[in-house]
């Protein structure tokens, strides 16, 4: 089943991260297609792309009609994707992230020890596990911080070593959040 997830947030850009580095962590979604600048239309579906920047630790979000991303779909530095419908415009919509998106975006920042990618990591367990797709299975405290120990669900192994990277619970919530206002976007 998708997670809904309301979202209200006016911005973008875990701002609350400052103080893991960049304050600008993902673009904003534009609602123009990145291949042929034509305007998304609301109730179509459409592509989102998440690629690293060159430049810092941040994402850029590109979003492209789907004929676009027929025809190419590659962008530069492509680190994730996902088919969206595109909201209506001025309307807050209810986000449903599809579950896999959530899982690809948390093992393919397993091995990426920037601070804010840390951070980043850790909000999408914390989505896991409100989830129950993750399971918290032991904490470990090592000399640069705490670190979980999860599972997916229904599995066995050596567990999923997550830092904690101390967030407040405050920024959590406002990360959690941009997060969904990422994944989704509101045009």
């Amino acid at each position: 089943m998708p997670y809904i997830l309301k979202v209200y947030a006016d911005t973008v850009g875990f701002s609350s991260m400052s103080r893991f580095g960049n304050t600008q962590g993902v673009s904003r979604p534009t609602g123009i297609c990145a291949a042929t600048g034509e305007s998304l239309l609301p109730n179509t579906p459409a592509m989102a792309a998440l690629c690293e920047r060159e430049e810092d630790e941040g994402f850029d979000r590109l979003d492209f009609t789907i004929e676009a991303w027929d025809k190419d779909p590659n962008p530069p530095r492509l680190f994730s994707n996902w088919r969206y419908i595109v909201p209506e415009g001025g309307k807050k919509p209810d986000i449903v992230i599809d579950e896999t998106v959530l899982i690809d975006l948390f093992e393919r920042l397993a091995e990426d020890n920037r601070p804010q990618r840390v951070a980043f990591r850790y909000i999408l367990a914390l989505v896991l596990l409100r989830k129950r797709t993750l399971q918290l299975v032991g904490r470990e405290d090592e000399e640069d911080g705490e670190i979980w120990l999860l599972q997916f669900k229904g599995t066995d192994g050596e567990p999923i070593r997550v830092k904690n990277p101390g967030i407040a619970e405050e920024e959590i919530h406002h990360l959690s959040d941009q997060l969904g206002e990422i994944l989704q976007g509101d045009f």
